[in-house]
């Protein structure tokens, strides 16, 4: 019986009957997305394996002639136009002898034309099909996305990687595609993306020996991109959404000639919304802690009272970044991508019942608070006097 047993169990093992081996898949890096006309284009960087020792090599290929490849950048990036994004891929994978796989792909670039008529579709297909990766970081780039897409950049090995370290290094917006759907379908219908543009290459570089980087931010009402915000505002955006990671504020003291550089440790920012019979306002709550990494200055920092003034200063101008970067969103876009109708969600759940359908009418009447608080915790290991005070002292 026990043998018997045994031999029925081994006909219900699966065992691998069904794999797919690596060398049969395209594996997929980066994709970009384009309108062309009244269909979608569809980009695709894909590694191409080099055998060992190197070589490798390059060309055109066509779209057929729609590809370009390089050998020192191991990538190859082929394009197919569609009706949809899903008939677009299929068309691309009649080009590829090997099976396309989306699980390695971690870029997606929405070029700027069809950022501006809308992304919905597109990444309800991202969300929803099996293949690509809901962790992928999202951007919409100045001009087309297959233009950053076929850049060879001179130190990482493709551009799509190149992309990856700049939004983990979150010197500016990070965005996934599930962080983008939920913007999307949240109470603002409102987000925010990286904007891409193409750093000018070096002189004697080629055109495409140049990378991609990350320049400001796109703003999106509804699921279209209405406007853009610098590099120096996006630092207050990302103050306001307490998503500033890495940051080095430079003040000039009243106090002296010179400046002072500070380090950014810890950063938190509460909102704090409150309805006063018509009246709605969110008071912004921001605390840091910060490191001086450059003192030009005359200011001796180890002084206490010198320490207190300079952390006034750099509140100040925290509040000032802030301002700032509120004024287009609010009073010109009228794009909530500051989390304000979650935070009056959560606190007056019946009141923003009443007004959630009107919610635009609302949103630029909202009158903002800031309150920050800075924290110098080091001034630096030693101080060093001027001349000047070199003398006074001698001359005492």
């Amino acid at each position: 019986m026990t043998s018997i047993s045994i031999c029925l169990m081994v006909l219900l093992l699966a065992g691998c009957w069904d794999r797919v081996e690596v060398n049969d898949l395209t594996l997929i890096m980066a994709a970009g997305l384009d309108k062309k006309d009244d269909k979608l284009s569809l980009s695709i960087e894909v590694f191409v394996p080099q055998p060992s020792g190197g070589g490798g090599g390059g060309g055109e290929s066509g779209n057929s002639g729609k590809g370009t490849s390089s050998a020192t950048a191991q990538t190859l990036v082929r394009s197919a136009e569609g009706v949809t994004l899903a008939d677009a891929i299929s068309k691309l994978q009649e080009e590829f002898p090997r099976r396309i796989f989306w699980g390695h792909c971690e870029i997606f670039i929405f070029g700027e034309k069809l950022a501006r008529e809308g992304m919905r579709e597109n990444i309800d297909f991202i969300m929803r099909e099996s293949g690509p990766r809901e962790r992928a970081d999202v951007f919409v780039s100045k001009g087309e996305a297959k233009d950053i897409l076929k850049l060879i950049p001179p130190i990482e090995r493709s551009s799509a990687e190149v992309l990856r370290e700049m939004a983990k290094l979150q010197t500016g917006m990070k965005v996934t595609v599930k962080d983008f759907a939920e913007m999307l379908n949240g109470e603002a219908r409102a987000a925010a993306l990286p904007w891409v543009e193409v750093l000018p290459p070096e002189q004697y570089q080629q055109p495409n020996q140049t990378v991609g980087f990350i320049n400001g931010t796109a703003i999106i009402k509804g699921d279209k991109m209405v406007g853009r915000l610098n590099d120096k505002l996006t630092r207050g955006l990302l103050w306001l959404r307490n998503e500033v990671e890495s940051s080095i504020v430079t003040i000039e003291p009243k106090e002296s000639k010179g400046h002072v550089s500070m380090k950014l440790l810890r950063s938190d920012t509460n909102l704090v919304p409150h309805i006063d019979g018509d009246k709605w306002s969110v008071t912004v709550k921001i605390n840091t802690e910060d490191d001086v990494i450059q003192n030009t200055t005359q200011l001796d920092l180890s002084n206490p009272k010198l320490t207190k003034k300079l952390e006034k200063e750099l509140a100040e101008d925290i509040e000032q970044r802030i301002k700032a970067a509120l004024v287009r969103p609010q009073k010109q876009l009228n794009a909530d991508i500051f989390n304000f109708a979650d935070a009056f969600r959560r606190k007056y759940p019946k009141e923003w019942h009443e007004v959630k359908d009107r919610w635009d009418e609302v949103f630029p009447t909202v009158e903002v608070n800031i309150q920050a608080s800075a924290k110098i915790l080091r001034t630096g290991m030693a101080t060093v006097k001027s001349t000047r005070q070199k003398n006074e002292v001698e001359k005492k």
